[in-house]
């Protein structure tokens, strides 16, 4: 099996995209961040969760990146729970984050001798950031065959985006088949210190949502 690095939050949607990257033929090796964000919860679910679906090696990286604050995930600002004004970038989006976290991953993908990284970004049923756009990742991908040794020398990176164009039901689905415990998984940006899911901000919103027109029930509490 080739390896792949795949950037695993222990969402919903990270989840599924572990699972694609392991029915695809790779060994998935999972990076996942301690980033400073209010729901660590998900870092728990993770750690659970990673060995359950086959990752060769699961990796937690530490990066303050509530030191730079600019988001209500990373500051002392209130998640939206109202809902987000269309075609606005809402107050959750993390300033740079899938930049960071990408040029992690290819730093350990160059380090393995993998020349694929799966991301789980989606361009449908999501809050608009702009780091979860194909041009994002096209051009992601560009500069990663441009900056690395590996790159240079001839052996070219492969960005996967597997979910970027398919609804949040369609991801649904395609985990289920794939046999994902989607019990396993967190989405909830500000849940309680006991974990449960507030069910009002915009991830729990586009979690329901996605279960809902997926046509089955989601498994996780909620308040």
């Amino acid at each position: 099996m080739k390896k792949a690095v795949v950037l695993y939050s222990g969402g919903l949607d990270s989840t599924t995209c572990m699972a694609i990257a392991r029915e695809q033929g790779f060994e998935p090796y999972a990076l996942s961040f301690a980033y400073g964000q209010r729901h660590t919860v998900e870092l728990d679910k993770a750690r659970e969760y990673a060995p359950l679906i086959g990752a060769k090696k699961h990796m937690v990286i530490d990066i303050n990146l509530r030191q730079l604050g600019g988001s209500a995930l990373t500051d002392d600002i209130a998640v939206p729970k109202d809902g987000i004004a269309e075609n606005s970038i809402p107050v959750t989006y993390v300033p740079a984050r899938n930049t960071i976290f990408l040029s992690f991953a290819l730093g350990w993908a160059e380090v393995l001798g993998a020349s694929d990284i799966f991301i789980g970004v989606n361009a449908l049923d999501y809050s608009g950031y702009p780091d979860c756009r194909p041009e994002f990742i096209q051009a992601f991908q560009q500069l990663a065959n441009l900056a690395t040794k590996a790159g240079v020398e001839g052996t070219p990176y492969r960005i996967h985006a597997p979910l970027i164009d398919l609804t949040k039901a369609q991801i649904i689905q395609q985990g289920l088949a794939l046999g994902v415990d989607y019990r396993l998984t967190h989405s909830c940006y500000d849940p309680t210190p006991e974990g449960f899911s507030c069910g009002h901000c915009d991830s729990c919103r586009l979690r329901l949502q996605g279960f809902a027109e997926a046509g089955c029930e989601d498994p996780i509490d909620y308040v």
